[in-house]
């Protein structure tokens, strides 16, 4: 399971929410390794089971008025409840007052206290997204990861065979370049794949003959996009090195690749003199489009001639 510490998760989101560091500075390296964030209501009163350790606890408006409305030694002891299960941070939100209880058990527990601006339901949606990216399992592949007519296709072929100058086709016919050579993939729900370029690589596309490209100055913003969700997989392979099997016209069962435990189907484009590869791959994404509605030309083709054969049967 991939992990992010704490100072890391306060450089990235700070601005965005409105965040300021008060209290345990020691604990910056403490690492997150769940994306969820918890409002701990109950565990201020001693249900510890709704606390989770390596989490980002939130204490909104409710959670600091309860404290504020207890004796000072009760509100120590649901402070040290909620601090008692090691946890990564803790987010003041609402813009409310920390009471210096709280500061001292921050920076007795090393564990970094946050004050924010924004509401505590807002706060909560942001940082569960940004911690669901940050902690995804992950691995990197080889390819071109385009978007192309919305879907993301990852095209692979043996090096030399031309993927950089299908990418550069596709882009002028308007389709947009993610990432070239190195594609960052990250699991990002149990069955959602997400495709991200590497920071050095972003805009980037290196064509044999012409050297590196950078997309977005030749053809625009709107050229190029950080990141998209993997829909199909189209290999790219020499039409001669293709087994006979392969070459089964009517086959009507899908290939997939697991890419991070989820299936993507998979589409294999022999590669022959002659052939418009970027048109081959603009119908293999719209026929990837017709398969998710249910419509398969390959069954639809297969039935009406056994429909055929069984009326030529019956006039024989």
């Amino acid at each position: 399971m991939a992990q992010i510490n704490v100072a890391e998760l306060f450089k990235q989101t700070r601005r965005k929410l409105k965040m300021n560091w008060v209290a345990g500075l020691n604990g910056g390296s403490n690492t997150l390794t769940s994306e969820t964030v918890t409002k701990p209501s109950l565990a201020l009163i001693g249900h510890l089971n709704f606390v989770h350790p390596n989490r980002v606890q939130v204490l909104g408006c409710a959670e600091m008025d309860y404290l504020r409305s207890l004796p000072p030694v009760d509100a120590m002891r649901a402070i040290e409840n909620l601090y008692s299960t090691d946890l990564a941070a803790v987010i003041v939100a609402n813009g409310e007052k920390v009471p210096e209880s709280l500061i001292a058990a921050a920076n007795n527990h090393a564990a970094p206290l946050f004050t924010s601006t924004l509401r505590s339901p807002e706060l909560m949606d942001v940082l569960s997204h940004f911690l669901a990216q940050a902690v995804a399992d992950s691995v990197s592949l080889h390819g071109v990861f385009m978007e192309v007519q919305g879907f993301g296709a990852l095209i692979k072929g043996d090096a030399g065979i031309g993927k950089s100058e299908l990418a550069l086709e596709l882009i002028s016919r308007g389709h947009r370049l993610i990432a070239d050579d190195i594609v960052d993939f990250f699991r990002i729900s149990p069955e959602r794949v997400e495709g991200r370029c590497p920071p050095l690589l972003q805009d980037f596309l290196e064509v044999r003959g012409l050297g590196i490209l950078n997309i977005r100055a030749l053809f625009g913003d709107n050229s190029v996009k950080p990141t998209k969700p993997l829909d199909l997989i189209i290999q790219l392979v020499m039409a001669d090195k293709q087994s006979p099997q392969s070459l089964d016209r009517l086959s009507i069962k899908t290939q997939h690749e697991e890419v991070l435990g989820v299936k993507i189907i998979k589409v294999h484009i022999p590669i022959a003199a002659g052939r418009n590869i970027a048109v081959l791959v603009e119908v293999a994404v719209l026929n990837h489009m017709l398969l998710l509605r249910g419509v398969n030309a390959t069954k639809q083709f297969t039935q009406r001639q056994q429909r055929e054969m069984k009326k030529a049967g019956s006039h024989a």
